[in-house]
C-alpha cells in the first residue's frame, strides 16, 4: 500500500509545490479518466448500448461529449497555468543554467496540454514525472507496492531474456571469427600482449609472491608434516626398497636411512621451490613462462600448432560462457 511519509514532506520545505503536485496528480487522473471515458463514448455502439439501458446517463452525458474540446480546455488552462508558474519559479530560483532550459525539459508537459488526439496521453508522462518526483524526495515508497513489485519482476525477466540472447548472439560471433581465423587473435597476441610483456611478468611475479607468502609461510610446519608423510608411504609401497631390510645386521637401519634422508630431500626441494615463489627472485621465472606463452611473433609450424590450440581453447571458454548465459536467473524468484 502506497503511504506519505510526512516527516520527509515537513522536512523538505517544500510542501507547497508537493501539494500542487498531489493536486495535479488528482486533476490528472481525472482528466485522464475523462479522456479514456470520451474516447469510448465516441463509438456509435456504445451510445446506443448506453441509449437502450442507461437512456437518462446517455441524455445527460451526450451534451458533454459534443462539447468535450471545452471541458478539456478547463484542464489544459489549469495545467499550462501551473506550467508557467513552475517555469518562473526555476527561473528565479536558477535550477537550471539557461531560463529557456525549462519548457525543453519538461516538454511533455508542454506538448501533453495540447488538446488534440493522441497527444493529449502525454498527460500520462506528468503523472510519472510527480510520482517519480515524490519517491526522490521519498514524500512516498512506490517500491513497496505490489504493483511495482511485480513490474519490476517481469522487467527484469524480460530484460535478462534480451540481454542473453544479445550476448549469445555477440558471443557466437566472436566464436566464428577465431575458428576461422580472424586476425583478431593475431593482434590480441601481437600488438596488444606482447609489447606488455613486461608488464604481465611483473603483475604475475607480484600476485604469485603475494599468494605464496600467505598460503606457505603461515602452513609451512603443516606442509613438510605432509609432505615426509606422503613421501614415507611412497617409499613402504616400493618394492626395491622394501628388499632392503632383508639385510643381515645392516637392512633395516640402512632402510630407515634411506626414507628419512629422501623424505627429508623431496620436503627441502619444495620448501625451496616456494621460498623462492614467494620472495622478489621469482621474477625471472615467471618472465620465462610469459615468454613462453607469448614468444617474439614469428611464422613456423610449431607456433601455428599453438595458434590452433590456443584457438581451441578461447572456442571452448567461449562455449562455458555461452553455457552460463543460458541460465535462467529470474526463475529463481518467480513466486
Amino acid at each position: 500500500m502506497l503511504r506519505i511519509n510526512r516527516e520527509n514532506l515537513k522536512a523538505s520545505h517544500q510542501m507547497t509545490w508537493f501539494l500542487i503536485d498531489f493536486l495535479m496528480l488528482g486533476l490528472l487522473i481525472i482528466n485522464l479518466t475523462f479522456i479514456i471515458w470520451d474516447s469510448i463514448y465516441s463509438f456509435i455502439a456504445v451510445q446506443n448500448l448506453l441509449k437502450e439501458y442507461l437512456p437518462t446517463a446517455q441524455a445527460v452525458y451526450h451534451p458533454i461529449h459534443e462539447r468535450f474540446i471545452f471541458y478539456d480546455l478547463a484542464f489544459v488552462w489549469i495545467f499550462l497555468t501551473e506550467f508557467v508558474i513552475r517555469w518562473g519559479y526555476s527561473i528565479k530560483a536558477k535550477i537550471y543554467d539557461r531560463w529557456y532550459f525549462y519548457p525543453f525539459i519538461h516538454w511533455y508537459d508542454l506538448i501533453g496540454c495540447i488538446p488534440v488526439g493522441s497527444l493529449r496521453f502525454l498527460r500520462v508522462l506528468r503523472i510519472f514525472s510527480i510520482i517519480y518526483r515524490l519517491h526522490q524526495y521519498k514524500i512516498i515508497d512506490f517500491t513497496s507496492t505490489r504493483l511495482y513489485t511485480f513490474v519490476a519482476f517481469y522487467y527484469d525477466a524480460f530484460m535478462e531474456e534480451l540481454s542473453d540472447r544479445i550476448v549469445i548472439k555477440v558471443l557466437s560471433g566472436i566464436q566464428r571469427e577465431v575458428q576461422s581465423g580472424s586476425p583478431l587473435f593475431d593482434r590480441i597476441q601481437h600488438d596488444i600482449l606482447y609489447p606488455r610483456r613486461e608488464m604481465l611478468s611483473n603483475w604475475l611475479s607480484a600476485r604469485v609472491a603475494e599468494a605464496a607468502q600467505q598460503g606457505y609461510i603461515p602452513n609451512r610446519g603443516a606442509l613438510r608434516a605432509y609432505l615426509e608423510h606422503r613421501v614415507d608411504n611412497a617409499l613402504k609401497q616400493n618394492l626395491e626398497l622394501s628388499r632392503l631390510k632383508y639385510l643381515p645386521v645392516v637392512g633395516p637401519t640402512i632402510q630407515d636411512t634411506l626414507e628419512n634422508a629422501v623424505g627429508d630431500i623431496v620436503a627441502n626441494v619444495i620448501h625451496q621451490i616456494l621460498d623462492d615463489l614467494a620472495s622478489s627472485t621469482n621474477h625471472a621465472f615467471i618472465e620465462d613462462i610469459v615468454n613462453v606463452f607469448l614468444p617474439e611473433p614469428k611464422a613456423n609450424a610449431d607456433q601455428d600448432d599453438n595458434k590452433e590450440a590456443l584457438i581451441a581453447l578461447i572456442s571452448e571458454i567461449i562455449e562455458a560462457i555461452k553455457t552460463q548465459v543460458h541460465v535462467k536467473h529470474w526463475r529463481n524468484n518467480l513466486p
